[in-house]
Parts: structure tokens; C-alpha cells; sequence
């Protein structure tokens, strides 16, 4: 066998590889875009931070289109203030912590914004906005039931 066909050999591997992850990748992209799509209409309403109730409220949002970014939050309410948001579903890594996203930065960095506004019009984490809006409307649906 010679030189170069040996070479040529390996360089038709390595682009059969290249193409297989670029057809995942593009398969992924398609199938995940009807849940961007979702969230990205999704809109975080206002909750009047006066109304609430003190207690720990559980919220959740569950996408219809699909699951991947499903998230549910549990609030507690003192003294009508939150006081704590902690994540049960979503944004979690496998020690159960909160994982990562862009930057370093948490869903827990997130809702540290909320609690200190007190609102939920906050900025959302760049790069993890639909995360971020998915966590919201859970944060958002566990406040409407403190106004209940």
C-alpha cells in the first residue's frame, strides 16, 4: 500500500466523521427549534410584589412543544418579600446544584436579581436567555398562587 493512499484513506475518515457530527448537530438544532420558538414568545407578566403572601409556593413551567427546558422553582414569601428561590427542576447539574451556564453565571445568580429588585423584570443571563425565561415562568406561576 502506498503513502499516499494511506493518507488518502485517513482524510476520508475524518471527513465521513466531520459530516456524521455536522448532520447531529444540524438534527439537534431542527428538533430543539420548536421550544426556542415557545419560549421565545413567552412573556414574563407582572406580579404585583405588594400582593404577596407570606409562604413557600411551588411554580413550574412545562413547555408544550417539548420538555428540554422545563423548570420548577420553589419561593418563599417573608414578611411580603421573597426571600428564597430555590430550584427543584431545570437548571441543575448532576450534583443537583445549580449548573453553570454562560459566563459562570447561574440560574441562582439570576434569581438573586429578582429577590433584590424584588420584580421579575430583570435582565435575563446573555447566551441563556430561554433558560432564564423558562426558570421566570416558574418563579412567576409559585407567585400568582401566594396572591390566591
Amino acid at each position: 500500500m502506498r503513502a499516499g493512499s494511506k493518507k488518502a484513506k485517513v482524510w476520508i475518515v475524518v471527513l465521513i466523521i466531520l459530516g456524521v457530527a455536522a448532520l447531529g448537530t444540524m438534527i439537534a438544532f431542527f428538533v430543539d427549534a420548536p421550544v426556542r420558538q415557545e419560549l421565545q414568545a413567552i412573556t414574563i407578566g407582572n406580579v404585583d410584589f405588594t400582593k404577596l403572601q407570606d409562604g413557600t409556593y411551588i411554580g413550574e413551567y412545562n413547555g408544550m412543544k417539548g420538555n428540554s427546558r422545563d423548570a420548577a422553582v420553589e419561593v418563599t414569601i417573608w414578611g411580603g418579600k421573597i426571600t428564597e428561590i430555590r430550584i427543584l427542576k431545570g437548571a441543575l447539574d448532576k450534583s443537583g446544584g445549580p449548573a453553570r451556564l454562560t459566563e459562570g453565571m447561574t440560574i441562582e445568580d439570576l434569581f438573586q436579581s429578582v429577590i433584590k429588585s424584588q420584580s421579575l423584570q430583570v435582565d435575563t443571563i446573555s447566551g441563556a436567555t430561554l433558560t432564564a425565561k423558562a426558570h421566570l415562568k416558574a418563579l412567576e406561576n409559585a407567585l400568582k398562587q401566594s396572591q390566591e
